[in-house]
């Protein structure tokens, strides 16, 4: 379980591809030994288990599944990606409760820089705008943000000047990919309330 505030990022310094998966290599800065193999790390908010660790790199496996449901099939060597260690007992909560499973993979349409602040505008289709809410937290690429709009071919988030500074956000482009986690709290009332 993570909180979507992100502290730390890391570099893919590898990728072996699998007959149904890859590993993925990510060189941090992480304070992660031996001792921590099996803890789960939230990548670009794809929640991932540590199976190794040496000078500084990170090794995770990733199935078809993740795959298919993230970005992580387009990601190549080299490229930035926000980190976040699980949540500890007693933590402070500042984002919103994160799982680290991918719903979507969205597309940036746009990207506005007013005063010091970026507006971007994320598609989402037809289906996935159902459980979408204005003023709602969403996890993209692992940052916890609120939805500011929602309009007619997806949403739009505002990202101040230090999330900008701190994660993989300020890498976008138009047409550039995401991960989305669409909040679980919406979802779960959205399934209890429409689908019984």
């Amino acid at each position: 379980m993570f909180n979507g505030i992100i502290f730390n990022k890391g570099k893919i310094y590898k990728i072996i591809k699998k007959k149904n998966g890859i590993n993925l290599f990510v060189k941090s800065n992480l304070p992660l030994k031996s001792k921590d193999l099996g803890i789960s790390i939230s990548c670009d908010g794809v929640c991932l288990t540590l199976i190794s660790v040496k000078n500084k790199i990170l090794e995770f496996y990733l199935s078809k599944e993740t795959l298919n449901r993230s970005k992580f099939k387009k990601n190549t060597k080299g490229d930035v990606i926000n980190l976040e260690l699980p949540l500890k007992f007693g933590q402070n909560i500042s984002g919103h409760i994160c799982q680290g499973h991918v719903d979507y993979v969205s597309k940036v349409k746009k990207i506005k820089l007013i005063d010091k602040s970026y507006l971007i505008e994320f598609s989402a289709n037809s289906v996935q705008k159902k459980n979408l809410i204005e003023k709602a937290s969403i996890l993209i690429n692992g940052v916890s943000l609120t939805i500011a709009k929602i309009t007619k071919s997806g949403f739009e988030v505002w990202i101040i000047p230090h999330t900008y500074k701190l994660t993989n956000l300020s890498k976008l482009k138009r047409n550039s990919l995401v991960n989305i986690e669409i909040d679980i709290l919406s979802k779960y009332v959205k399934k209890y309330f429409y689908e019984k």
